[in-house]
């Protein structure tokens, strides 16, 4: 279950939305967007978002993203994570010419490229 706070200071609050490209993640309101509608994400595949997100530019491992999504690192996560990923990449990246928001680390993670418009 996801806890979301409500965000008091300015500065907080400009981080409380995460926007590239055609993508917008609102972390107070638990929702994620693209082209301003609204995605329809399992609670896995919110996380995952998230997680990249604010790590926008940085590789994260496949034990990293699997430690916060079960809390644990089995070789059968890392199975269910790349499922999970390729779902999360069919809603994002819906048409041939959409962007490309998660790249592939073969053997190491994902990293979310961050969208030059």
């Amino acid at each position: 279950m996801l806890r979301l706070s409500y965000i008091s200071t300015e500065k907080q609050n400009s981080e409380a939305v995460f926007i590239n490209g055609d993508l917008k993640v609102d972390y107070v309101q638990g929702c994620a967007y693209l082209d301003g509608d609204e995605l329809h994400l399992t609670p896995i595949e919110y996380k995952l978002l998230c997680l990249l997100s604010r790590n926008v530019g940085k590789v994260l491992t496949h034990t990293y993203l699997t430690q916060h999504i079960w809390g644990r690192s089995w070789d059968n996560d890392i199975a269910s994570l790349r499922v999970f990923m390729a779902t999360l990449r069919k809603k994002l990246e819906i048409h041939p010419n959409s962007y490309q928001y998660i790249q592939t680390h073969i053997g190491v993670g994902y990293r979310m490229l961050r969208v030059e418009e």
